[in-house]
């Protein structure tokens, strides 16, 4: 990587360059602290001290993440009156404490409750290849802001797709840890449940050193065990995930599938409908996410309804109706379903499905309500299982023409076997981007 103060100045020069995009896609821009801590990094280097991987590298994160001084509106106008956060956020701190340099806090839907990126209050950030079209969320300015240069990593949030839509969507990397993995104190939650923290980056390396900062690894925890793609077992799990799918998406996806078996991956399809299709069926009458979301906005809902985004606030409303008992039964079955996935993995090594089946839509055309509430549907369909399921799972670029959308292929390992799956994840990138 280029010296910090030299890479902090291109990445600010980009965010520059176009003020109008910029300010859809950041919230807050630190450029005095930054050019401090990019300073002070350069000149650890020049003494031949480094505080890790992170040392000197240029990271942004979500607006839900609490930074000393500033306000966490969470992509809201309601907490735009809020005051200021006392202190940073757990991973903020840790992301300090490794010696990376915070260029400012990235836009993001509000609430972190859908997965399209539109944001009415503070802009929509584009896509980074066709600004008219969707950034994918709710780590939308975060997807962008790495696609762009804007920044080396984003640090989002993962509820139910949140990093790895982003990244599919703008052609980069996303990594969603195991819930418990990383610390969410100071972080404005969506779902107890099932928020985890994670990266986007150009590349599965940096994502992994972004991880191990996150979850406070010491060095000997974050290496990385070496892994091949000769001998690796994929599972893909055909049917409801491979429904819907554009010729685009599924062209991506075959042609990985091709490149994989022609290095001596394993590749299996499987007919695991039952358990892709369990979390759909429990939830029937209303989700985890949207029932811990209402228990959160209590204090604002219905008192200040017309400040939400209607389209947020009417899946935050419908959370309101899900019965104690339901809710309960839901948390029960799902500790079931987990062993059964386990035990369902015991003899795959990762399982691969598209992250998104459709490219980028535009923006334009998801002005009806109708349009963005089935769009919003499709676009977490993938990614949530996973979510449901709480296993580590990466979003990788699928290899595509110059100047086509973007394609994630999605990745899923083993229960909190986190440092495997991006050890894993390296390996298939050199393969998926040769």
């Amino acid at each position: 990587m280029s010296r910090s103060v030299q890479r902090l100045e291109q990445c600010l020069a980009r965010i520059h360059a176009d003020a109008a995009r910029s300010a859809a896609i950041f919230t807050h821009v630190f450029e005095a602290a930054a050019c401090e801590d990019a300073a002070a990094a350069d000149a650890r280097a020049a003494r031949g001290q480094s505080l890790g991987p992170l040392d000197g590298c240029i990271v942004s994160v979500k607006d839900l993440f609490d930074v000393a001084g500033v306000v966490t509106t969470a992509g809201s106008k309601l907490l735009q009156t809020a005051q200021p956060a006392a202190q940073d956020a757990t991973i903020v701190q840790h992301l300090r404490a490794a010696g990376a340099v915070v260029i400012g806090k990235t836009n993001m839907t509000e609430f972190a409750f859908s997965g399209i990126g539109i944001n009415p209050h503070y802009g929509t950030p584009g896509n980074a290849l066709d600004a008219s079209r969707i950034p994918g969320g709710s780590s939308s300015g975060a997807g962008v802001a790495v696609a762009l240069g804007m920044c080396d990593i984003a640090i989002g949030s993962d509820t139910g797709g949140s990093v790895r839509i982003p990244s599919a969507l703008n052609g980069i990397t996303g990594f969603k840890p195991s819930v418990s993995r990383v610390s969410r104190q100071g972080a404005f939650p969506l779902s107890f449940t099932l928020d985890s923290v994670g990266p986007l980056a150009k590349n599965v390396a940096d994502c992994a050193a972004a991880d191990a900062v996150l979850a406070g690894l010491t060095r000997e925890q974050a290496a990385l065990p070496a892994r091949s793609v000769k001998g690796l077992r994929i599972a893909v799990p055909r049917g409801l995930l491979f429904t819907e799918m554009e010729t685009a998406v599924a062209q991506a996806f075959e042609a990985a599938v091709q490149r994989l078996q022609a290095q001596g991956a394993v590749i299996e399809d499987v007919q695991w409908e039952d358990l892709v299709g369990a979390p759909f069926a429990l939830q029937q009458k209303g989700t985890l996410i949207a029932a811990e979301a209402a228990a959160i906005h209590q204090p604002y809902l219905p008192a200040r309804a017309q400040e939400y985004d209607p389209l947020v606030r009417s899946r935050i409303e419908r959370g309101q109706s899900l019965d104690a008992a339901t809710y309960v039964h839901i948390q029960q079955q799902r500790s079931q379903l987990h062993a059964q996935w386990d035990a369902r993995m015991a003899n795959v090594d990762v399982v691969m499905a598209p992250t998104v089946v459709f490219t980028a839509p535009t923006i334009a055309s998801l002005d009806a309500q109708e349009a963005f509430m089935k769009a919003n549907a499709l676009i977490l369909r993938n990614t949530s299982v996973f979510n449901f399921y709480d296993v580590p799972t990466l979003s990788i670029p699928a290899a595509q023409a110059a100047g086509a959308l973007p394609v994630g292929l999605m990745f899923a390992g083993q229960r909190l076997a986190d440092r495997h799956i991006l050890a894993i994840g390296h390996a298939l990138e050199a393969v998926l981007r040769a």
